[in-house]
């Protein structure tokens, strides 16, 4: 379990020592006995990883994109100056991915800076929700005339986005005339789909998702480089970052010194022990949003139905969602205290980017000032290992991800070990984690409920769903 010679200072770490039995017991923690037990599966499960390795083609990207980074950057440069916002119009990973990356990488009130503090970035915002007050309140606050909209969609028929679109088109039509296509960037499929065929007929500036990347493995192609770079992130330390990640996998194939292995079979070891949630946890508000991403990433992958041989399985565990401190204050009391059904995961920041003192006062109430000539730092960093503490003797399973600080180039490491962490849980536990046939299900009865071609069969059958029962519906 090491990194790579003299670059420790820059590649984050993983630490699982509270998810072993040394530590948790022979009951809740993993043993030597359980990884002997499932070694056959945990070599086979490698092997596989590595004869799909070129299946897999979102481990190419942090290689594959050299064109494509100077080709966005120089449209971002261009766009700079020209827009005083960017909206990405895109949901699940099209929207996930770009808010976890800037919410990480930009200052905390980005949109609230002045143009010169921003650099003369535009301000940043992603509408992945329909929410008709929501959306109708976004067009409140900006102005279309000063606006570039990234509409994001490698099918071109994701209900959500291209309704949005439609929206946002008639409206750059009305009030900016035939200018209007300059306001819309497309990512999409090159050849396929209808968002390709409509951009082209139109003129939109279009960038391309590569054939085999889906949406929760996107972050690192055209969906999330673009509305990074747009924002002035430093995308090709983003990429330099996952490409570090995938040299250190890489040569460690062994799942005792490989970290995204580590992580996987610890995982699959402590579902087999009942623990079907996984909390993930950021110390640190710069990550907030990663763990909306992880829990997509987690969700989509391996909540499956059916196993590789078509065996009903119902495979998968929960992600759940918190921030270190604040929900120590709220979710912490059930992870303490709860039923031993969680693994929680922890994210942890070395170093933040910025430090502030807490004052020395009130020298005559002992619990107010021993905070007095210590820093929210040490605090965030206290409360984060008291946290660890108190789950360890309560019997919990827990674990750390340890940034030494959060920076474009560690991002990218923390995305790229995710990805594969999550590839590898699929292979352990014999399913598709590439597939996501729930979604699709919901997506077709929303297409026939709202009159589209092809579909007439799936508003039949809701349609012909039994009627609800009056007597368990209460209103006044």
């Amino acid at each position: 379990m090491s990194v790579p010679a003299g670059t420790q200072q820059d590649f984050l770490s993983v630490d699982v020592n509270y998810m072993m039995a040394d530590f948790l017991g022979g009951t809740q923690g993993i043993s030597a006995l359980d990884l002997q037990r499932a070694q056959a599966l945990i070599d086979k499960a490698g092997q596989r990883m590595q004869q799909k390795r070129s299946e897999m083609v979102w481990r190419e990207l942090p290689y594959s994109q050299t064109a494509v980074v100077e080709q966005i950057l120089a449209y971002a440069a261009q766009a700079k100056g020209q827009f005083e916002n960017f909206v990405v119009l895109g949901i699940g990973g099209s929207g996930l991915g770009p808010t976890a990356v800037h919410q990480a990488l930009n200052h905390p009130y980005y949109n609230e800076l002045s143009a010169a503090q921003r650099a003369g970035f535009p301000r940043f915002y992603v509408v992945d929700n329909i929410d008709p007050e929501r959306f109708a309140g976004l067009l409140d606050v900006i102005n279309p005339a000063t606006t570039l909209f990234n509409v994001i969609t490698k099918s071109g028929s994701t209900s959500e986005t291209m309704a949005q679109f439609l929206i946002i088109r008639e409206m750059l039509r009305q009030r900016l005339g035939t200018d209007y296509a300059a306001h819309i960037v497309a990512t999409t499929d090159q050849t396929k789909g209808n968002l390709i065929a409509i951009a082209c007929e139109e003129g939109y500036k279009t960038f391309f998702v590569p054939d085999g990347v889906g949406g929760r493995f996107s972050e690192l192609c055209p969906v999330g480089l673009l509305p990074a770079a747009m924002t002035g992130v430093d995308i090709k330390q983003l990429l330099a970052g996952a490409a570090a990640m995938d040299e250190w996998l890489s040569n460690c194939r062994t799942w005792d010194s490989n970290p995204a292995y580590l992580r996987a079979v610890l995982q699959y070891l402590a579902i087999g022990k009942g623990k079907n949630i996984s909390v993930m946890m950021p110390y640190s508000e710069a990550l907030k949003y990663f763990a909306d991403w992880y829990a997509q990433l987690w969700a989509e992958s391996l909540g499956k139905r059916v196993d590789l041989a078509g065996n009903e399985v119902f495979a998968g565990q929960t992600p759940v969602k918190a921030l270190g401190v604040t929900d120590q204050h709220s979710q912490v009391q059930l992870f303490t205290e709860g039923p031993f059904d969680k693994v929680v995961n922890f994210l942890a920041v070395g170093e933040f980017k910025q430090e502030v003192a807490i004052p020395s006062a009130f020298g005559t109430i002992p619990g107010v000032a021993f905070l007095g000539g210590h820093t929210l730092n040490e605090l965030m960093q206290a409360e984060r290992r008291a946290t660890e503490f108190a789950l360890l003797k309560a019997g919990r399973l827990n674990n750390t991800i340890m940034l030494p600080e959060v920076n474009a180039y560690t991002l990218g490491q923390l995305i790229y070990l995710l990805e594969v962490e999550t590839a590898m849980a699929g292979e352990l536990l014999g399913i598709d984690a590439f597939d996501q046939p729930g979604v699709e299900a919901g997506k077709n009865a929303t297409y026939g409920l709202m009159g589209r071609p092809g579909y007439e069969q799936n508003k039949q059958a809701v349609d012909q769903e039994a009627p609800k029962l009056t007597k368990y519906i209460l209103q006044r």
